[in-house]
């Protein structure tokens, strides 16, 4: 582990001793975000059983060995997938070995499977944007996967100071893959990140992005998954300076027998930071399902956040499943505003009244729901070629749709 990573290490484990929830309060509530274990080091994460709080919604017996469940002796030894980034001005592209000091400076395994990354990639992609660069096209970058040999991967992407970045991240092919991507956000920069997760039929990606984003800088980040047997994602934004403002969006379709699961962590740990976080999803299908879980965590130094989180899930069929947990911890009572909603359900009726009063026919009016429903969070990427291809891509599902 890298000094930085040291220092990254002790500065949340102080943070986390400061929020811990007293006995009575861990009994009745269940425990706080800020106690779950974070650590560089695999042996301090147990093998898991599914009974742990963050693991009770995903089958383990279907993540392929990404948890290491015999322990070191099974490491994740297949190829990664190639990342590949395209030549542009102002942003230097480097493959590393895993002694990199600069790996680690913004990421910390919060799981087992993450830690079980940490521990077996060989080598890193590290993605520099530097300071006072504004880019004039989105930066791309590839990662294709051709093979479902249990594989890690680590990502390190630095956006320098002052600079305004769009950054597109297609993930395809096939994989079984554990992946951590770190992400620093200096002082004053913009970075607007769209992860689109496009993985073959069978893959299965267990990921931890995790950013830092500094003073007075802004940060959106958006993650769109349709593809792959089992996708499971944990989004962290951690706030580094005052002043920062973060955008945390989710677009999922989840077909029969795909397991789909969202994990944010949101941590204002600094005075007046804003973030707002809106996550949505539709389902069809037999056993098609879907997990979304939103933790953020306002500490007690953190004087006046603005916060607010979202989650919505349309159930197109029977037979699919939604499962949504929104999870605010207040520690000061000094803030602008915190708030959260969840809702899952079938068809607006109200809509659908409305429409079909219209002389549209049932099955027409209720695609056109599925299509409204979907785009609030398309239009929200901002970047035009990405927009286009997942209306595409949402045509496409919403074709197949039968009412």
């Amino acid at each position: 582990m890298t000094d930085e990573g040291e220092t990254l290490s002790t500065e949340i484990a102080d943070a986390t001793q400061a929020s811990h929830l007293d006995a009575e309060t861990k009994q009745k509530f269940g425990t706080s975000r800020a106690d779950r274990t974070i650590s560089y080091d695999l042996a301090d994460f147990p093998q898991l059983t599914g009974r742990e709080e963050e693991w009770r919604f995903t089958p383990i017996e279907r993540l392929s060995g990404l948890e290491l469940p015999g322990g070191d002796e099974q490491r994740l030894t297949g190829p990664a997938p190639q990342v590949t980034v395209e030549e542009t001005q102002g942003v230097t592209v480097e493959t590393v070995g895993r002694d990199d000091q600069r790996l680690g400076q913004t990421f910390i395994p919060d799981d087992r499977v993450s830690a079980a990354a940490w521990h077996n990639f060989q080598e890193a992609t590290v993605i520099t944007v530097a300071d006072e660069t504004e880019l004039d096209k989105p930066l791309l970058v590839d990662i294709a996967g051709q093979s479902q040999e249990p594989a890690a991967q680590h990502v390190r992407i630095h956006i320098g100071r002052h600079s305004q970045v769009v950054l597109v991240i297609n993930q395809s092919g096939s994989a079984v893959l554990g992946q951590n991507i770190e992400i620093t956000v200096d002082e004053g920069a913009s970075l607007n990140v769209v992860s689109i997760q496009a993985w073959d039929e069978g893959s299965v990606h267990a990921g931890s992005q995790q950013a830092k984003v500094g003073r007075d800088a802004k940060y959106r980040h958006t993650l769109v998954t349709y593809g792959g047997s089992l996708v499971r994602l944990t989004p962290t934004t951690r706030f580094a300076g005052p002043g920062a403002n973060v955008e945390m969006y989710g677009l999922y379709f989840a077909d029969a027998g795909q397991h789909l699961e969202h994990r944010i962590f949101v941590d204002h740990s600094t005075e007046n930071c804003v973030s707002d976080a809106l996550y949505k999803g539709a389902l069809q299908g037999d056993s098609a399902r879907t997990v979304w879980v939103g933790d953020v965590l306002i500490r007690k130094e953190a004087e006046g956040t603005d916060t607010y989180e979202k989650n919505e899930n349309l159930l197109l069929t029977d037979g699919a499943q939604a499962d949504s947990v929104p999870n605010l911890e207040i520690e000061t009572g000094v803030i602008e505003g915190g708030g959260h909603a969840s809702s899952t359900g079938r068809f607006d009726e109200n809509q659908l009244f409305y429409l079909m009063a219209r002389g549209i026919p049932e099955p027409q009016a209720r695609k056109l729901i599925v299509r409204g429903f979907l785009n609030e969070i398309i239009q929200k990427i901002g970047i035009d070629d990405v927009e286009r291809r997942l209306v595409e891509v949402m045509e496409a599902e919403i074709r197949g749709l039968e009412f």
